[in-house]
């Protein structure tokens, strides 16, 4: 059966949703209205934002890029867990996974604009380089949810049940396939989007997590969560060529923005490890601490920012000499992160 969409979209180791109870009055919040005890003022228009999911709080924070300060805290939905930013740049999709709905955020204020109800577990999500698919995730439903995307109409095209807890995907460069890891069944899954069908499984170690493809399209790298290292696949041939060690709870990506370099979140080393691409090696590794998660870089290389899953903190890395600078407080369990003015995601 066919979905539209209910709103106009403009132009420790799993990642289970926690399921702590958040209180009615809170989730009834209209979505541009502050939480209790902060300012409902977004961030400065002038001013570089940066928005961090709080997974187990139901909101996100805002904080000033230049002072290091939260300046706001706004309420969404239940347990954001990803975001990820339109084609046209103009919209941050926050995607609440137990409330079933996603949040729209002006990426550059941080100001809610609207709300799209009835997604189903978005708790990833993606669209296709093409601008044609949206797809999300549903990790606690076992499939996958493809929409199409041709910027007027917005339907759900297809359910595909990917047992089990389908967790984060990655799209071809040309939008033929989509690659998702299964954390339960420590697999990678490969999505031919021409037949919306699941065209082929591969074993990966335990619990798969982050998953990302290299520039030059030939190697898919593979966050193994429950052991300590990047699995490297060959997805053309399907085999596994390189198990990369890079520290326990291996988890998540970022690249650095040339090309070359992969920075990996080890969430229980409380480390962040540099990969070379080319070579299939750790070139560099320094400490976060608080379980390192997702990551963004700024634009001229020189600050790494990384949600501190278990300390309810996001850290700032120097990286010319790759050490924590700063630490800021934020909600509980802070996961999915952006800055409006990054570098490159490769």
């Amino acid at each position: 059966m066919k979905h539209t969409f209910a709103a106009k979209l403009p132009v420790a180791l799993r990642h289970r949703p926690d399921r702590r109870a958040v209180s009615a009055a809170m989730l009834g919040v209209p979505g541009a209205m502050a939480l209790a005890g902060w300012p409902a003022a977004s961030a400065r228009a002038d001013a570089p934002s940066v928005i961090v999911l709080n997974s187990g709080d139901a909101s996100l924070s805002l904080i000033d890029q230049t002072t290091f300060k939260e300046t706001g805290r706004l309420a969404v939905g239940k347990e954001p867990h990803h975001l990820y930013l339109t084609p046209d740049a103009r919209t941050l999709i926050v995607a609440n996974a137990v409330s079933n709905d996603l949040h729209l955020v002006d990426p550059q204020t941080g100001r809610i604009n609207g709300r799209v109800r009835n997604i189903d577990d978005p708790y990833q999500l993606a669209f296709s380089p093409d601008q044609k698919w949206f797809v999300t995730a549903a990790l606690r439903l076992d499939r996958v949810d493809l929409y199409t995307w041709d910027g007027k109409d917005k339907r759900r095209v297809k359910q595909i049940d990917l047992p089990k807890a389908p967790s984060h995907v990655w799209f071809t460069s040309d939008s033929r396939w989509v690659f998702v890891t299964l954390q339960d069944t420590n697999e990678v899954a490969a999505i031919d989007m021409q037949s919306q069908t699941v065209a082929w499984k591969h074993s990966v170690g335990p619990q798969p997590a982050g998953i990302i493809l290299s520039p030059d399209g030939k190697h898919l790298f593979v966050g193994v969560m429950g052991a300590d290292y990047v699995e490297v696949i060959d997805w053309k041939a399907r085999r596994t060529v390189a198990k990369i060690r890079t520290g326990k709870g291996a988890h998540n990506f970022r690249g650095l923005g040339d090309q070359r370099r992969l920075l990996v979140s080890n969430r229980l080393e409380n480390t962040i490890s540099i990969v070379d691409m080319a070579d299939l090696k750790v070139t560099g590794e320094f400490k976060v601490p608080g379980g390192p998660d997702c990551m963004e870089i700024t634009a001229d290389g020189k600050q790494l920012w990384v949600t501190s899953r278990f300390a309810g903190k996001v850290s700032v890395v120097d990286m010319d000499s790759r050490k924590v600078v700063q630490s800021i407080k934020v909600g509980r369990s802070p996961h999915g992160i952006y800055l409006h003015n990054r570098a490159p995601l490769l």
